[in-house]
């Protein structure tokens, strides 16, 4: 364990974040690989594979309610020196992470196919999205098992161990996406099933080296048998913090999906390019996203001790880190938006749409590290509730505009684009004003005088 209530912020947050940009942009080369050679089957098989990958967003919804509230229990544990409630929370979260698989595959299985006739341009589309989907479901049920181990690392201020994890996992994808997708070597192509199932595998591979390290490596959190059965008072304070955090993503794969039914109209070729130029961008926020998870357990810490001018402190720094990261991602992206597509496709109409779609959406890039970090911030806090709020008022801001302008006639895809943008602002403000608040009422709820003992009796 880490002790992140002593030192420098701006190094607690280098050393974390660090680790934790390599592991994200490795996890993001899951989707990225499958692209590249799910590519070199069409413009069917991309759009397919781009609406399909729209589902890790639920699963991510899911995953994100046991990491946060597992990652803040932990490091509020930490903070105040509480190794034994630090396991329980441990355990207890590999509990849920084994229900919330299940939930997964059963579901998964049960409505891949009305999904994808829902948000796909064709049948064709439809078949090679639900295809790859099928094959896929095992890993992103896996995943979980995954989350929850790194997130209680993550809670104790350490992030190395699931950094290099995913680095094998990704190298084993890399060797299998070309075996199973396009048959190298073995002759007997898969296509976009063997992209499914090099994920699937590949995580599987990450699962049991995750176990090994925990069995033979950490001491502070650790399986424990006997805390192996259902606590509903540990769930509940796990749940409480994680699911408005897991209602944010939930509400990612709602906006996304708007998206992907009012470009619909536009042909495959138009969601082909916005789902190749949403996945470069989500891998663009990767730097971002990092520091602003390598914020939270450092505030977290810090807010467990007792020490919220410290959280402050870790807020400002953080804030502007990712900002200078992401000015200068939006200049990229500004000048040659193509350049970033060019490994996925060669498409004139698909570039078209993705390149004009970067370039518009990199205006909200400093924008949207802030709100990351502002929602590490409030799990920090341990009320992630707020940052939940700001996310739902997109959909006034955003999906009820975006679903009149598509009605209109002459409506082009660049409007939908600045309309995305501009709403991104707004978010940052009402992100700001409640975090804000946030810190007042924990500095004002810590400054009334606490009673020290039992009054006297006249």
């Amino acid at each position: 364990m880490h002790d992140l209530t002593q030192g420098s912020i701006n190094r607690h947050i280098l050393r974390l974040a660090a680790p934790m940009a390599a592991g994200m942009i490795i996890q993001t080369l899951y989707v990225l690989i499958d692209l590249f050679f799910v590519a070199k089957l069409g413009d069917t098989a991309i759009a397919g594979v781009s609406a399909a990958a729209n589902v890790a967003f639920i699963n991510l919804a899911l995953t994100q309610t046991l990491s946060v509230g597992t990652m803040v229990l932990i490091s509020h544990a930490s903070g105040r020196k509480d190794q034994p409630d630090a396991n329980m929370i441990f355990n207890q979260s590999l509990l849920i992470a084994t229900l919330c698989a299940a939930i997964t595959l059963v579901g998964g299985y049960l409505f891949t196919g009305s999904y994808m006739r829902a948000v796909a341009a064709d049948a064709a589309t439809a078949e090679a999205g639900a295809t790859y989907l099928r094959y896929y479901l095992p890993g992103l049920g896996l995943q979980f098992a995954l989350v929850t181990m790194g997130s209680a690392l993550r809670g104790t201020g350490i992030a190395k161990p699931a950094m290099v994890v995913q680095i094998l996992t990704v190298v084993m994808n890399a060797l299998l996406a070309p075996l199973l997708i396009a048959g190298w070597i073995t002759n007997h192509p898969l296509g976009v099933a063997g992209a499914g199932l090099a994920s699937s595998i590949s995580i599987a591979f990450g699962v049991l080296l995750m176990f090994a390290y925990f069995v033979k490596k950490e001491k502070y959190v650790k399986f424990d048998s006997q805390m192996f059965h259902a606590r509903m008072a540990q769930w509940k304070r796990i749940l409480r913090i994680g699911l408005p955090a897991g209602g944010e993503f939930a509400l990612m794969f709602f906006f996304i999906g708007v998206m992907y039914i009012i470009i619909r109209k536009f042909g495959a070729p138009a969601q082909a390019g916005y789902g190749v130029g949403s996945r470069v961008m989500q891998a663009i926020f990767l730097p971002a996203m990092a520091i602003a998870f390598a914020a939270a357990p450092i505030a977290g810490q810090n807010v467990g001790a007792g020490f919220t001018h410290r959280a402050r402190e870790t807020f400002k720094k953080a804030v502007m880190i990712g900002s200078a990261l992401m000015a200068s991602l939006t200049l990229l992206c500004q000048i040659r938006p193509d350049l970033l597509m060019l490994p996925f496709t060669s498409d004139p109409a698909v570039m078209s749409v993705g390149g004009d779609f970067l370039r518009i959406a990199s205006l909200n890039f400093v924008a949207s590290g802030i709100i990351f970090t502002c929602s590490g911030m409030f799990q920090a806090l341990g009320n992630t509730v707020p940052s939940l709020v700001s996310s739902a008022t997109r959909i006034v801001t955003f999906i009820l505009p975006a679903i009149w302008l598509s009605h209109q006639s002459g409506f082009q895809l660049r409007e939908l684009w600045y309309l995305s943008a501009g709403t991104v602002y707004l978010q940052m403000i009402t992100s700001i004003w409640l975090l804000q608040r946030a810190f007042r009422r924990r500095e004002a709820a810590a400054s009334e005088p606490k009673p020290t003992g039992r009054p006297v009796p006249v």
